[in-house]
């Protein structure tokens, strides 16, 4: 039943997140609005990887990254990253395919770094953690996209743009 509500879910936020990675323009993957924030490229490859995450916590019940560092999927456009959150996010619906409340419930995974435990979530927790950050860094793709004066599509409703 939990897996049924996460696949609906991921579908839809995947949905909205490949039309605003395709906006990703080629000529600006280095650009960052400020020096502390990620450059474009390094957040569209961030927003793109979460697809993957869901069935990579499924998968895994234990990660150091440490000890197995984590590369991000690059590309040289938008739509390079969109091809690429696609492929993932079917990984991950192929993944929740069939997986049973109580794995979901009763099974961890943890996350560390050096050693140290940094989170410690059931899967569920785990995939409902990845929603919320797949939601957060779109948002910040699309404030990204606004500040070089690209429109953007909405992602519950209509924006701006598209009033």
């Amino acid at each position: 039943m939990l897996a049924t509500l996460l696949i609906k879910e991921l579908e839809a936020e995947m949905a909205t997140t490949q039309k605003m990675l395709k906006l990703v323009p080629a000529d600006k993957l280095d650009w960052q609005p400020h020096p502390k924030s990620m450059s474009l490229a390094k957040l569209a490859g961030h927003v793109t990887e979460i697809g993957g995450w869901f069935s990579f916590c499924l998968e895994v019940e234990e990660v150091d990254f440490g000890l197995e560092p984590w590369v991000s999927p690059k590309a040289e456009d938008g739509e390079g990253f969109a091809k690429t959150a696609l492929e993932l996010t079917q990984n991950s619906l192929e993944a929740l395919k069939g997986v049973s409340d109580d794995t979901l419930l009763n099974k961890r995974w943890v996350m560390k770094f050096h050693g140290q435990t940094i989170m410690d979530f059931s899967k569920y927790e785990a995939l409902r953690h990845s929603m919320s950050q797949l939601i957060h860094h779109r948002a910040q793709l699309g404030v990204f996209l606004r500040l070089l004066d690209i429109p953007i599509p909405g992602s519950y409703g209509p924006s701006a743009d598209e009033m």
